[in-house]
């Protein structure tokens, strides 16, 4: 049994591995999607720390998402020395943020804006806290939709252009590469650089689950009240939780803004707020591979969806819209999963257990 676990693991790392290279005869397309897939895990990983261990329901985790990328947006694009002419006198070639700055900056900056959103929240539960943190989404995207007057720091809703790729040990990530004389295009390059930060936000979320912190949450999250007579200081912990997945969330925008070399306020709408929290929850609440499997799906499922959704499109003479057709058979296939594993595709056992138990 241990021996077929073991075969098992080994065959779904070299398929993963793999996968970008198979994908790339297909077309760039379906690598970068493969891409957008991780960008989605790395998320729902960072929410499920807040929602799925925690127990703090969170419509509003698109802000540290869009904290993260516009973060990196302005410290790797020409906007700011554009802009500013003392900006310009400091860095003249421009300021230009290598990976190793990008990313724990990235992390702190959205841990303090999680902290920020934590803080007057403390003491609400349930739908209370559900809407104080979806108005906090909207305030971050109305704010950068706005911020490009009187001084122009985020360029409004023209978004920030010309964002430089990452370098890894001196490779630009934005251009082909040969390796061994097989060339790695620039989707691919990014399909690994996101495949590692998965695989380490994941350990790190798994060995957070596990400690006296990840423990304490879930008591939290099964019984406030109960937690703090057992001396849990749940003040602290909820700041904490908060300020863990926003790093997720702002490490997860600064990947986005480096892959995709353009940000706007467009991208960090409502909708992607309700869409991750849907990942988490389709998945499975507190359980990571459930967690994954659920990103993965979701984050696929539109893009696969858009070859059944034009040929339905032709069978009703054009009469229905492609998109809205797509969008429609999302939300079928959501309820229909939703309804036959009501608590997730793959839910944690011991909370499973828990669950039936009180029933």
């Amino acid at each position: 049994m241990k021996n077929n676990k073991t075969l098992l693991y080994i065959v779904g790392g070299l398929a993963v591995i793999l996968l970008p290279m198979g994908l790339q005869v297909f077309g760039n397309a379906w690598v970068r999607i493969a891409d957008t897939a991780l960008l989605y895990v790395l998320l729902a990983i960072g929410l499920n720390i807040v929602v799925g261990y925690a127990g703090l329901l969170d419509l509003g985790y698109v802000a540290f998402f869009a904290v993260g990328a516009y973060m990196y947006a302005l410290l790797a694009s020409p906007h700011l020395t554009e802009t500013f002419a003392w900006i310009a006198a400091i860095y003249p070639h421009g300021i230009h943020m290598p990976i190793l700055i990008a990313i724990p900056l990235a992390a702190g900056v959205a841990a303090l804006f999680g902290i920020l959103l934590g803080a007057p929240t403390l003491k609400l539960r349930g739908d209370y806290l559900a809407i104080v943190t979806l108005g906090f989404g909207e305030i971050i995207r109305v704010f950068l939709n706005n911020l490009d007057h009187p001084v122009n720091i985020t360029n409004g809703p023209k978004g920030l252009s010309g964002i430089d790729a990452f370098q890894v040990f001196g490779v630009d990530m934005g251009r082909s590469t040969d390796v061994f004389g097989y060339e790695l295009t620039s989707v691919t390059m990014y399909y690994y650089l996101f495949l590692f930060l998965v695989l380490v936000s994941i350990v790190l979320s798994h060995r957070m689950a596990l400690s006296r912190v990840g423990r304490a949450w879930m008591a939290i999250r099964e019984d406030e009240t109960a937690a703090k007579a057992m001396g849990i200081n749940t003040r602290n912990l909820k700041l904490l939780a908060f300020a863990m997945g926003a790093s997720f969330g702002g490490v997860s925008g600064a990947l986005f803004a480096s892959f995709q070399g353009f940000v706007s306020p467009e991208s960090f709408t409502l909708m992607e707020s309700v869409m991750i929290v849907s990942m988490v929850v389709l998945g499975g609440l507190g359980h990571l591979p459930g967690v994954v499997l659920g990103a993965v799906l979701l984050a696929a499922l539109p893009e696969v969806l858009r070859y059944v959704a034009s040929p339905l499109q032709a069978f009703t003479g054009g009469r229905l819209d492609a998109s809205i057709l797509r969008q429609l058979l999302i939300a079928l296939a959501m309820i229909t999963i939703m309804l036959m594993r009501p608590r997730g595709l793959w839910p944690s056992p011991d909370h499973g257990k828990s669950l039936q138990t009180n029933n």
